[in-house]
């Protein structure tokens, strides 16, 4: 699932490309993305309408038009949006498979279209009334996104003082305490910050959680910086890859040799998602 990281990256493309545009038509091949309106009403309500901005919450990307309507998108496992050129020929840069499960076309004016691809079909697309977006139940459950300005190392110890019980490994990824880490940064945060993932958050110390705070927003600034982690389906809107991928130390590396040692990377579960560590190196 794309994670922060990718999720901003597609948000700063999209408005790089299509802020400003016109929807000129809609297009659909798998109505039951859209969880809101028949797909002919939702047609209806954003064509003719002019994309203000786009925005992020989380993993969530919102869409502002000018009737004072907001399109939520959340790209699940497998979604990525593209931006297309018509003058430009899709074997140039979509001819990648993964790139050819379109299911939803917003066609825009200028030639330019944002097309949806989503090989398992589990996406998720909303059209809501711009001033009740922060009454959807996937914001209102939100915890503090972990690039805002509101993300100090405060808010964070009052985060871990709430789950003093609980293994860091799972308050990583508890979008309602803290938004934005998936699989792939809980792991590499953990192994940089060097804490087990199985540690739990009230055994850590002022010291361990002030580096924890730090690695996080290290990882995950460095991780937009090269475009995010295509580990399985992600591309970005030029239905690229990412780069973070190749920086990566133990995500899915389980037998390999640590960086920092001579011990082997480590696979263990937990709530049924895989955590890659270092026994060796994470205390």
């Amino acid at each position: 699932m794309p994670e922060l990281p990718e999720v901003q990256t597609v948000v700063t493309d999209l408005n790089k490309k299509i802020k400003g545009y016109k929807i000129v038509d809609f297009w659909s091949a798998w109505p039951k993305t859209i969880k809101s309106h028949p797909v002919n009403r939702f047609k209806k309500e954003i064509v003719g309408e002019k994309i203000i901005k786009v925005w992020r919450l989380g993993k969530n990307i919102f869409i502002d038009l000018t009737n004072n309507k907001t399109i939520y998108i959340h790209l699940m496992m497998t979604g990525h949006l593209l931006i297309k050129d018509k003058k430009i020929p899709d074997s140039k840069f979509f001819k990648e498979r993964v790139n050819q499960y379109i299911h939803h076309k917003w066609i825009l004016n200028k030639g330019l279209s944002m097309e949806f691809s989503d090989v398992r079909k589990f996406a998720k697309i909303v059209l809501v009334d711009a001033d009740k977006v922060k009454e959807l139940k996937e914001v209102k459950e939100l915890g503090i996104d972990l690039i805002d300005k509101g993300f100090t190392l405060n808010k964070f110890k009052e985060v871990l003082d709430k789950r003093k019980n609980k293994a860091i490994g799972l308050v990583l990824m508890d979008q309602n305490l803290l938004a934005g880490i998936g699989n792939i940064y809980r792991s590499e945060i953990l192994y940089e910050a060097k804490i087990l993932p199985l540690r739990l958050s009230g055994k850590l110390n002022d010291k361990e959680i002030e580096l924890l705070y730090k690695t996080i927003i290290r990882i995950l600034k460095k991780a937009i910086k090269l475009r995010g982690t295509s580990d399985s389906d992600y591309r970005d809107t030029y239905g690229k890859q990412g780069q973070y991928q190749k920086v990566l130390k133990v995500y899915r590396k389980n037998g390999d040799k640590c960086f920092g040692c001579s011990g082997k990377i480590e696979r263990i579960k937990m709530a049924q998602r895989a955590v890659f560590y270092c026994k060796k190196c994470q205390k």
